[in-house]
């Protein structure tokens, strides 16, 4: 925390001034009171019974009170990571026919469109989210855009088809990114791809082609794999292996700067936003929270009103 007024904070010097005065005021009272009643004993026995702590809390606390005052006067604020304007972050999902493999519960695919839409969910609402599906060609379902419920939605209509194109997956993307507006700047945009896939490229451009793509525009690449090396579908009456290739993923996003995950839990998607949001880049802004000590200046302040009140029928 900061102060960005801190000069302000010289103000402290009054409100302890204050507190010195009373302790001084107190102490001398204290004093005359002995001198004026020499007897002690005898002072004991007939003076009525003094409010001892209680007498000097409605004093503390209203001190208390103008502390905070001066602390927010003096514009108090915490640093806080903001995105940065225009930053983008690709979804791809891979939509082909191994993605009904059931070894991932309830599905790859099942599995791959929660964790999306958790993730969409999770995003802070300044960061632009798009969605691409990819089977056996790529697709832009929704560019760029803040509206989390133009994604959400197509990702509920999400279906299988065949073949699989994950190099295809990249250049969409990339292509998505390059359609959001230039600030003018001449600054490329702050962008992230992301990759829910089973990880076998089959068709279309090669995943190191579309590597190198991403690296030439600076756009990182995370991917989360699903499934397991043992699964499964059935396709056409027959048993198909479907075993997961994690090392395809995890290649095509070391090579790009990013990371790679398997099927993600919540934890992970937390890992995995932190780590896109990282590379898609923050800006750290000053955040005033002088309106927290106003707050609790004016609870002390109350405190020491209603306490004086109850215990000796007058304000402080």
């Amino acid at each position: 925390m900061r102060f960005l007024a801190g000069d302000r904070l010289l103000l402290l010097l009054v409100v302890a001034a204050l507190a010195a005065a009373y302790v001084v005021l107190q102490v001398r009272g204290r004093r005359r009171y002995a001198v004026r009643f020499t007897n002690l004993a005898l002072l004991a026995s007939v003076a009525p019974r003094r409010p001892g702590w209680r007498r000097h809390l409605p004093a503390a606390l209203l001190l208390v009170s103008l502390a905070g005052m001066v602390l927010s006067l003096a514009r108090p604020a915490r640093a806080e990571l903001v995105p940065r304007e225009r930053a983008t972050i690709m979804m791809a999902i891979d939509v082909s026919i191994s993605m009904d493999a059931t070894d991932v519960r309830p599905s790859r695919l099942a599995s791959a469109k929660a964790a999306a839409t958790s993730f969409a969910r999770l995003l802070p609402e300044q960061i632009n989210l798009g969605l691409v599906a990819f089977a056996g060609t790529a697709q832009v379902l929704v560019p760029p855009t803040t509206d989390r419920s133009q994604v959400i939605d197509a990702i509920g209509r999400l279906e299988l088809a065949e073949s699989t194109a994950i190099g295809e997956a990249v250049l969409a993307s990339l292509a998505a990114v390059e359609s959001v507006p230039d600030a003018g700047d001449g600054e490329p945009v702050p962008a992230h791809i992301l990759i829910l896939s089973d990880g076998e490229t089959q068709v279309g451009t090669p995943n190191e082609l579309a590597a190198a793509a991403a690296v030439e525009s600076g756009v990182p690449v995370t991917t989360i794999a699903f499934g397991t090396p043992d699964g499964t579908i059935s396709y056409q009456g027959q048993t198909l292996p479907v075993a997961v290739n994690e090392a395809e993923l995890a290649a095509l996003a070391e090579a790009t700067g990013g990371s790679s995950f398997s099927a993600a839990t919540t934890e992970q998607l937390q890992t995995v936003y932190q780590d896109i949001g990282s590379s898609i880049g923050f800006v750290t802004e000053q955040r005033e929270i002088g309106s927290w000590f106003t707050g609790a200046a004016f609870t002390f302040a109350l405190l020491a009103a209603a306490t004086s009140l109850v215990w000796f029928s007058r304000l402080p």
